[in-house]
């Protein structure tokens, strides 16, 4: 079965001037690999026009779908639909099914068609209208040698709910589509060049049917297990015996699988144990508590957080001894423990997590450097903690901080089953 290979193309100075970021391109990459299309390349260009027909072009050697972003507005700045008339010899007309469904969009709403916005309707003459139920702008499919190039608005509601309603399923009739189907396994704890060396003997064994990656993260890393078939079943087993093969060398690093999350896999444990957690957070100052209330149903199991930034305030409100501050410091696996240990306490949670660090840029020392973090997780008075020596950037040393507390809490979640 032949592969349909796609290119995505984003138009707009904007996109390349940094002023917007481009949402679409990943979102449309997903989709198209769950329907078993390959993308090969994206592209962004600018609003030239001989730069976006030079884009094309070259778009359609490579690929046999073409999705198009962007520059359909009713300005003399979007250029998508004029260049795509040039590139397939059309004219620009008012399309009759396109000018009834924007009339229609605007009654609908209230409001009245001017002149600018009666233009939208205009297309080249040669495409076939794919409607948009969210906007003013319809997309637009052109086939040309078996080459498809479908156009949609920038603005991404609108293009997901072309994409979704309207495209994809065209999408699926035009082509004959493999089925791509992945498996990923989500390790924490572990670096990409360990895990590599501790898997190369099963690596090396895989069929040359199955692709294996490696997708290094903040502080975790995933493998993804990849294979190309027509038999969905088929392709599931061979993999899940894959995977059961592997789980022996690398059983405690896995947190999850596919989508999981180590915030969702930890609120998992917690509920189905009927245990609870609170936060002590310093250097990473509420980042792990906002990722664990982004789970809905974390109230079952989250108590609550303390961000005690300053030192009067990890001794006054926290509980942290006065002495324990002045001997070791804020930044130490004394100050750490008393911090996960009196969390705990104070919210009435079984367990208790707490971090203290320099995240930097500034507030460095010899002796303790940007980057040095310490972290506790307690439960029932005892208390493990963990050194980190981390970077010299500050949302990076948080992202990684927030990481490792999970990791820790959830090796002791596993570790007490």
């Amino acid at each position: 079965m032949k592969k349909i290979l796609a290119e995505l193309i984003t138009i707009g100075d904007e996109i390349l001037y940094g002023q917007t970021l481009d949402t679409n391109a990943h979102w449309m990459s997903g989709q198209l690999d769950a329907i078993g299309v390959k993308v090969v390349r994206r592209t962004t260009c600018g609003d030239q026009e001989e730069e976006i027909l030079q884009v094309f072009a070259e778009a359609e050697q490579r690929a046999d779908l073409v999705l198009i972003t962007g520059g359909l507005g009713p300005t003399s700045d979007d250029l998508t639909k004029p260049c795509l008339a040039r590139y397939f010899d059309s004219e620009i007309v008012m399309n009759q099914q396109a000018l009834a469904e924007l009339e229609a969009y605007m009654t609908s709403r209230g409001r009245e068609l001017n002149k600018l916005t009666r233009l939208q309707a205009a297309l080249p003459d040669k495409c076939e209208v794919v409607s948009n139920d969210r906007g003013t702008a319809c997309g637009m499919w052109f086939n040309r040698n078996g080459k498809v190039f479908v156009s949609m608005p920038g603005v991404p509601h609108e293009m997901r709910y072309m994409m979704v309603e309207k495209v994809m399923p065209r999408i699926q009739r035009a082509f004959d589509l493999p089925i791509i189907y992945h498996k990923i396994i989500r390790l924490a704890g572990i670096g990409e060049s360990w895990l590599a060396e501790k898997i190369e003997q099963w690596e090396k064994s895989l069929p040359k049917t199955v692709k294996l990656a490696y997708l290094p993260g903040y502080g975790d890393l995933k493998l993804r297990l990849t294979s190309l078939a027509s038999d969905l079943e088929l392709q599931k087993k061979e993999i899940d015996q894959l995977v059961s093969s592997l789980m022996p060398l690398i059983q405690e690093y896995v947190y999850g699988y596919d989508d999981d999350s180590l915030e969702v896999v930890i609120g998992r444990l917690l509920k189905e144990k009927g245990l609870t957690l609170a936060l002590a957070e310093s250097c990473t100052g509420g980042y792990v508590a906002h990722r664990i209330t982004s789970v809905a149903g974390s109230s079952a199991y989250f108590n609550g957080a303390m961000v005690p930034y300053q030192n009067e305030l990890k001794i006054a409100q926290l509980g942290v001894k006065e002495a324990t501050i002045v001997t070791y410091g804020a930044v130490s696996e004394e100050t750490v423990s008393e911090m996960a240990l009196n969390i705990a306490q104070k919210f009435g949670a079984d367990y208790g997590l707490a971090s203290s660090g320099i995240a930097g840029p500034g507030g460095g020392t010899e002796e303790k450097p940007i980057g040095l973090i310490w972290i506790a997780c307690a439960i029932g008075g005892k208390v493990t903690t963990r050194k980190l020596n981390l970077t010299k950037d500050r949302d990076v040393n948080i992202k990684l901080t927030a990481v490792a507390l999970f990791t820790l809490l959830h090796q002791s979640l596993v570790a007490n089953d």
